[in-house]
């Protein structure tokens, strides 16, 4: 079992960075993925990014390339999302989850994960 914890959210202006954390207790495998999803108010749970563990392969969404970095912290086991350059359409929920690798298909599909995080909310004005 694996317990997730975010932090780092809050409100922020239109073009600046925050960075989530994700602190994870319990045990990770090498061939776990963990991930940053988000969620707006009326729309469906998103994939942002992921990270394969093992090999250490970072997955980004086409709609935040190039302004989000995903990176993990293997001895503190805690997992990051720098956001740049953010903007309204970042306004969400953001939650972190972790489960085992089925497919890199799936990696920012929400249905490959079996624990999630409470979220924090990340607002962008």
């Amino acid at each position: 079992h694996v317990q997730l914890v975010e932090s780092g959210g809050g409100l922020v202006q239109s073009g600046r960075s925050l960075r989530l954390s994700c602190a994870a207790s319990g045990k990770t495998y090498y061939n776990y993925c963990m991930a940053w999803f988000r969620q707006a108010p009326g729309k469906e749970r998103e994939g942002v990014a992921a990270f394969y563990l093992g090999p250490g392969t970072t997955y980004l969404a086409d709609s935040v390339k190039g302004r989000f970095t995903i990176s993990r912290d293997n001895a503190k086991n805690t997992l990051y999302l720098e956001m740049n350059s953010l903007g309204p359409e970042d306004t969400a929920m953001y939650y972190c989850a972790a489960g085992p690798m089925t497919s890199r298909a799936d990696v920012l599909s929400a249905q490959m994960y079996h624990f999630w995080g409470q979220g924090t909310q990340v607002t962008v004005s």
